[in-house]
């Protein structure tokens, strides 16, 4: 019997990583499916080349930009007003729950910078609104 503990197994101190690259490889591979499918960025529908006017069952609501930056508001019918953006997003997002089929418009000065009108449409989308157009002059005609 003594001869039996003396042979006895010894105890491994390693530690096997074989299956924990297994599950990385199996992380990695799930990761690199879904990514592509993840959209982080804002949905609007830009017009084409050849914009026609839009035709709205509703006043529409108008967010303009000016060219310092500053933000106006339009609900539907009432008067222009200046706003922050926190109480855009307050106001607009009880206006669309309100309203949910009303169309939002974004007009932005021609000297501004793209990023703001991104930031504008940003806000948008936190307060809810599904689908944003944004506003432009049509083309004057040149003389033949």
């Amino acid at each position: 019997m003594a001869n039996n503990r003396r042979h006895k197994r010894k105890l491994k101190a390693e530690i096997n990583v074989v299956p924990y690259i297994d599950v990385m490889l199996v992380l990695l591979i799930i990761f690199m499916v879904t990514a592509p499918l993840m959209n982080l960025g804002v949905d609007i529908e830009l017009p084409e080349s050849n914009a026609k006017t839009l035709s709205v069952d509703s006043e529409p609501v108008q967010v303009s930009i000016d060219a310092k930056g500053n933000l106006y508001l339009t609900l539907g019918k009432a008067e222009r007003e200046a706003i922050d953006e926190e109480t855009l997003v307050r106001k607009i997002s009880a206006y669309v729950a309100q309203n949910p089929k009303v169309p939002v418009l974004i007009g932005g000065d021609q000297s501004i910078e793209y990023g703001k009108v991104f930031e504008v449409m940003v806000l948008l989308q936190q307060a809810g609104v599904p689908k944003v157009g944004l506003m432009s002059r049509p083309l004057e005609q040149k003389a033949k």
